[in-house]
């Protein structure tokens, strides 16, 4: 059967529409549509930007980033020089770490790690 839900797109605060941008670049994320609702577009998904007033808004938001290697990609990111927790094993299955962007929206970037054999 088909799937019901094919995709995904957080829409996430953003304080600054430019600083946002240019954060997410560093990230690997390529501007797709710019103006009031920003889109920014990496290896297929999209993140979603509204204009926002209220910092409390967006460090209350955030968004689960799936990746094949977390562990690269966090190599990645922090040779880009964007700050981010190193990766864990977390009880829930996941390999993970964490950003916060320049709005403080928080981005969960995790891969599914097997269970534990007996």
């Amino acid at each position: 059967m088909k799937p019901l839900i094919a995709d995904a797109h957080p829409i996430l605060a953003s304080m600054d529409h430019e600083e946002t941008i240019a954060f997410y670049q560093r990230l690997g994320f390529s501007l797709a549509v710019p103006g009031d609702y920003v889109i920014m577009r990496r290896d297929g998904i999209e993140l979603h930007f509204w204009k926002c007033t209220e910092r409390h808004i967006a460090e209350n938001t955030g968004c689960c980033i799936r990746s094949e290697d977390v562990d690269a990609l966090y190599a990645e990111f922090i040779a880009s020089g964007v700050k981010a927790t190193p990766p864990e094993d977390r009880a829930w299955g996941m390999r993970e770490f964490y950003v916060i962007d320049p709005s403080g929206n928080l981005l969960r970037i995790n891969q599914r790690i097997p269970p534990p054999t007996a």
